[in-house]
């Protein structure tokens, strides 16, 4: 058999998109070469930004047959695994942590597929294969974060010594609902009635509520929304990760995965939320308003997506990080689990304990959001 080599390092641009996308697939939009290719070409993922793009590639031949998403940091924003204390500690012990290797999407804490193969390559050597790169490199450590739990698993047996961390999110899945009536029959009846009076009150404040795909949103309602969008983290004094040409970019080469749901009051647009879809998921991503509204922010996020979802065959709707205000929505909890190589033992050991003691109050809050599920027994 043709042994696997390691390719050199190197930004998306510099990986052949057809043979990335083959091993992609349709599923997740984040995988894409396209999607990755617009965060390193509209500047948002650059050395300038903190983000050295080092996607990792497995060769046989001249067969792309691996590739994993892959990035040197130089600080830890737009992860959503907050790793800031280990780094201060550390730093202060004398240590050097950063620059640190990452495999994630970034800016895109959606679980997914990390590692990308073809169907007749040995998963185990491949991980082996790759593992290479951090463990040999001068980076303090490797992170892996938002895999999917099968992912996650098979790390663990070809790196025993990675260091599991784990987290809850919450996720909306189609029980067989039939429509939006049906998902509301199987709440309980106080939770039935808050969410269609919620619904009830932003029609009686005036909204309109519009789902535009793909080439559907225009130039103008792409505009409205970047501008939305920054209102988001101009609220926080922060400006977005991301800038107008990057949507711009999704908009062209991405159009079928694009869902605007758009408020509109008195026939002007004054919200919007982008998300993204596969052809089973739908993926809540970002959001604005310039106006303050009850409910409008539940109606725009969440209520239209579920509607989505029924009316497109979706079977699944993940709205996006944190927030135990999706529980009373449908959303259910999940466990994620988040994988770390760290190089040096003295700050591994200190990284495991935190990581064992943070998983307890994991279980238990994981325990807690089941238990304040809306749905009926």
């Amino acid at each position: 058999m043709t042994r696997l080599c390691l390719g050199e390092p190197s930004p998306i641009e510099a990986i052949p998109a057809a043979a990335w996308n083959a091993l992609a697939g349709d599923d997740d939009p984040f995988l894409r070469h396209e999607f990755l290719s617009a965060l390193e070409d509209t500047g948002a993922v650059t050395p300038e930004t903190g983000w050295v793009p080092r996607h990792l590639t497995l060769w046989r031949g001249e067969e792309l047959v691996g590739a994993l998403p892959h990035y040197l940091k130089y600080h830890s924003f737009g992860e959503y695994v907050f790793d800031w204390a280990w780094a201060e500690a550390w730093e202060r012990a004398g240590g050097r942590y950063y620059p640190k290797a990452l495999s994630a999407i970034p800016f895109t804490p959606v679980p997914g597929s990390r590692l990308l193969l073809a169907d007749d390559v040995d998963p185990l050597q491949a991980r082996c294969r790759l593992a290479a790169a951090w463990e040999e490199g001068d980076v303090s450590s490797w992170h892996l974060l938002f895999a999917e739990q099968a992912e996650v698993d098979a790390w663990r047996q070809a790196c025993p010594t990675l260091l599991p961390r784990h987290g809850v999110q919450f996720q909306w899945r189609d029980r067989g609902f039939g429509d939006f009536d049906g998902f509301l029959a199987t709440l309980t009846s106080k939770r039935r009635k808050a969410i269609r009076r919620e619904r009830r009150r932003v029609a009686e404040q005036g909204f309109t509520l519009h789902r535009l795909e793909g080439h559907e949103i225009g130039d103008e309602d792409l505009a409205h929304f970047f501008q939305c969008y920054q209102i988001t983290y101009l609220e926080r004094g922060q400006r977005g990760y991301l800038g107008e040409a990057f949507f711009d970019r999704l908009r062209r080469d991405l159009p079928e995965s694009l869902l605007l749901v758009q408020a509109r009051l008195e026939g002007r647009r004054v919200a919007a939320a982008l998300c993204l879809q596969g052809p089973r998921t739908l993926y809540g991503r970002y959001w604005g308003s310039e106006v303050v509204a009850d409910s409008l922010h539940f109606e725009t996020c969440y209520y239209q997506g579920i509607e989505h979802c029924l009316t497109t065959g979706r079977t699944l709707f993940d709205p996006g990080t944190q927030g135990e205000h999706k529980l009373t929505r449908g959303f259910a909890p999940r466990r994620l689990t988040s994988l770390h190589h760290i190089a040096d033992p003295r700050l591994r050991d200190g990284v495991a304990r935190f990581c064992e003691e943070e998983s307890a109050h994991v279980v238990a809050y994981h325990e807690a959001a089941e238990r304040a599920l809306p749905f009926r027994g």
